[in-house]
């Protein structure tokens, strides 16, 4: 399932041999966005059916609602959103800087930004991660806290 929120990072790699494969891989990673915040929120829903702590002030279901919000957040920064634009932008550069050159041939012309695109996706993976907890620690997240 986990794998699912790469399905948009290859349809950006691919975009300009198959364009139409671009939006179902993006509805791919939504999903598993989606389906990943319901899970969190329903461990969230069920530790607190579970819980004796009566030091937390939200109710169970508030968590699983904040645990919902966040994880979909997250997911959908993290997972979605950079990744395919930061594919889009290093597959456009490729297709730019080989463009130009006469030294390769079409068949590399027309795949090689393609495996830029592929290639680049486990060294952005975690920078990428990284930044969106950074960004989420100190905006929604100490929003949320606010109001426990």
């Amino acid at each position: 399932l986990r794998f699912m929120g790469y399905a948009n990072e290859v349809g950006e790699s691919f975009r300009y041999q198959f364009p139409k494969l671009v939006a179902p891989t993006y509805v791919l990673a939504f999903g598993y966005c989606g389906l990943d915040a319901l899970s969190a929120g329903h461990r969230k829903w069920n530790e607190g059916a579970n819980a004796t702590d009566s030091k937390e002030s939200m109710s169970p279901q508030a968590r699983a609602v904040v645990a919902t919000f966040d994880t979909l957040l997250w997911q959908t920064f993290a997972s979605v959103l950079i990744p395919g634009g930061t594919i889009n932008l290093i597959v456009r550069a490729s297709r730019f800087a080989t463009a130009g050159t006469t030294v390769l041939p079409a068949a590399a012309k027309k795949w090689l930004p393609t495996f830029c695109g592929l290639g680049s996706v486990p060294f952005i993976v975690h920078p990428i991660d990284g930044f969106v907890d950074y960004a989420l620690d100190n905006t929604t997240r100490e929003w949320l806290r606010s109001y426990r």
